[in-house]
């Protein structure tokens, strides 16, 4: 245990001593901002306002400050998603350079054996999300509240760290073992751009699932990250969602939640927050095993 801990936190150093490596994971969430402020923020608050006058009677500037405040929440919860794919992602590249540079056989010659070392590199990527996520919360929650939100309760932080620590543990297994396709830096590096630039998309950030072609949408379905992004805007939303469709009919705002990708159905059912929470934590546990699975056969092969 005790070799677990040190190697973890020298993994940790690595990442966290790496100003290239931090901004890069961060730069998916930087560009979401860009876009959300300069073009995709205004077109959603407008569908928002849209919705809202056809309600006779209604404050159109109470409106309009509920709706900026509601796709600021939304866009915060599908940031708190990707922030977890490109972190780890980012984690991982320490060890790309320890397997390229040949300090890994170095390691491997140690007194701690691959399962701890290769636990160790999870473990890190993990922790490393985990912090960033719980400070982009912070951050975004800060922000909000200067906007005229509402602090999250106690219930609903809790619940949200549980969804940023499964979120995290779902792709630091995932990214592991996309690990073992990359034999180069150079790799790693064209792994990150296509997931960087796909993670938003199938997010629903960009565009929300509701303004996608069924089909689309049932291809964002099977992957875990619109799982994670509609977790998140559950929570993140909620009290928003509430104020800024108030007095409209029930029906209209659960169609609202489906086109925004809050809520999601397979089929005709209904995907509840904590069945979201355990998809995740199944495919985390998949991607573990696959993970496992790659490393003995390797080292098989290496033999």
């Amino acid at each position: 245990m005790l070799k677990f801990i040190e190697l973890t936190k020298r993994n940790l150093r690595i990442y966290f001593r790496d100003w290239g490596a931090i901004f890069f994971s961060l730069l998916s969430m930087f560009i979401v901002i860009l876009l959300m402020v300069f073009f995709l923020g205004d077109m959603s608050i407008e569908n928002v306002t849209e919705l809202l006058s056809y309600s006779p009677g209604r404050d159109a500037a109470m409106d309009q400050k509920n709706a900026e405040l509601l796709i600021f929440a939304w866009t915060c919860a599908g940031i708190l998603s990707i922030n977890a794919v490109t972190v780890t992602l980012a984690a991982y590249s320490g060890m790309i350079k320890d397997r390229v540079s040949g300090r890994l056989n170095a390691i491997y010659t140690s007194s701690a054996n691959q399962f701890t070392i290769t636990a160790s590199y999870v473990a890190a990527a993990w922790v490393a999300s985990v912090l960033v996520c719980i400070l982009t919360l912070a951050i975004v929650e800060g922000i909000g509240v200067w906007k005229g939100m509402e602090w999250f309760s106690l219930a609903e932080h809790l619940k949200l760290i549980a969804m940023i620590m499964v979120n995290s543990f779902t792709y630091a297994t995932f990214m592991y073992l996309l690990s073992h396709i990359a034999k180069s830096e150079g790799a790693w590096s064209g792994i990150g751009t296509v997931i960087g630039t796909l993670v938003g998309f199938f997010g629903g950030i960009y565009i929300p699932i509701g303004g996608l072609a069924e089909g689309v949408g049932n291809v964002m379905k099977c992957t875990p990250v619109i799982y994670g992004s509609s977790m998140f805007r559950k929570i993140m939303t909620d009290t928003a969602l509430e104020n800024t469709l108030a007095g409209i009919p029930r029906e209209v705002i659960n169609e609202y939640r489906i086109m925004m990708g809050i809520d999601l159905k397979i089929g005709s059912t209904d995907v509840s927050v904590w069945a979201e929470w355990w998809i995740l934590l199944g495919c985390g546990i998949l991607f573990l095993v696959l993970g496992a699975v790659l490393l003995w056969k390797t080292k098989k092969t290496d033999r």
